[in-house]
């Protein structure tokens, strides 16, 4: 739940980012989502004092923030050379290499399961964007190999992030993530800065919010699941991309893409029934008492 939820917040988000890419550079409007949504964490700071913000592994903190800031770059700079296809299919691989990454980094298990839960809901991801059709793949681009370096890069983000939240609280986590994204991409900001109009200003604050609160979000789903188990809802993300291309911009889903949403459905579903029985089978057994010797 706290996976689907940041979903929808991040999904909301990009709504707002992509009106506000016409007016101002990607890289302002980058640097200033993270900027507010720091700022949006100050009554968290104000309420648990500076001491209880503190991080307890301020070296993970930087290889986060780096991490994703590196992969916020490379995917700017990928998105004039690249089809909307291209972008939505390689950017799905994110779960693949999360799964592998908690596998050999974080000594999660794999189960047959999991596999094939993400699996299917990549499968589901290519239903809907056909990049083999005519308006598909053609050739290999610069553009795709800075996708595919991206993917990676937030990858490890996030599995990062998994590892901090043995560490941190949530709220730490986030408040640091945005602290270290915003400055490094400020050199960025600087070089391009662009003066946003009074309206836009205020859609930045709103997409500072509402990127805090998916983060936190996600930020908990970490915290209560292995990071495996979770990357399946994270298809889900373009169930929500597609009902909000309706409901904002008028594009009625073809019928591919009700047939793929439908197997990324059916895919989180049985993974998250799945998961639940085996919780409870695990506390189950974690309670029976034990036969005298």
């Amino acid at each position: 739940m706290w996976m689907s939820v940041s979903g929808i917040l991040f999904s909301l988000m990009n709504v707002w980012m992509k009106w506000m890419s016409q007016d101002l550079d990607p890289w302002v409007v980058g640097c200033l989502r993270y900027s507010f949504g720091f700022a949006v964490l100050l009554p968290v700071v104000w309420r648990i004092g500076l001491r209880a913000c503190m991080t307890r592994a301020p070296v993970l903190q930087l290889w986060r923030g780096g991490l994703h800031a590196g992969g916020m770059l490379l995917w700017f700079a990928a998105l004039p050379a690249v089809s909307m296809a291209e972008l939505t299919a390689i950017g799905f691989t994110g779960p693949i290499f999360i799964c592998l990454g908690a596998v050999l980094f974080l000594r999660e298990r794999m189960t047959l399961a999991r596999i094939a839960a993400v699996a299917t809901g990549f499968a589901g991801v290519l239903l809907v964007v056909q990049p083999w059709s005519q308006t598909g793949f053609d050739g290999v681009t610069v553009g795709n190999l800075l996708l595919l370096a991206a993917a990676p890069m937030f990858a490890g983000s996030f599995l990062v992030a998994k590892v901090l939240t043995r560490h941190d609280n949530p709220e730490v986590v986030v408040l640091w993530q945005h602290l270290t994204v915003g400055l490094m991409l400020l050199p960025f900001a600087v070089a391009w800065w662009t003066p946003p109009t009074p309206a836009l200003w205020v859609a930045l604050a709103f997409c500072g919010g509402l990127g805090t609160l998916g983060h936190y979000c996600m930020t908990r789903a970490f915290r209560a699941a292995d990071i495996s188990s979770i990357q399946t809802v994270s298809f889900l993300n373009l169930v929500w991309a597609s009902i909000l291309g309706y409901l904002v911009f008028s594009s009625i889903p073809g019928v591919w893409t009700v047939v793929g949403a439908a197997v990324i459905f059916a895919a989180t579903l049985l993974l998250a029934r799945h998961e639940a029985r085996a919780a409870r089978a695990a506390r189950g057994a974690s309670v029976t008492p034990q036969a005298p010797a």
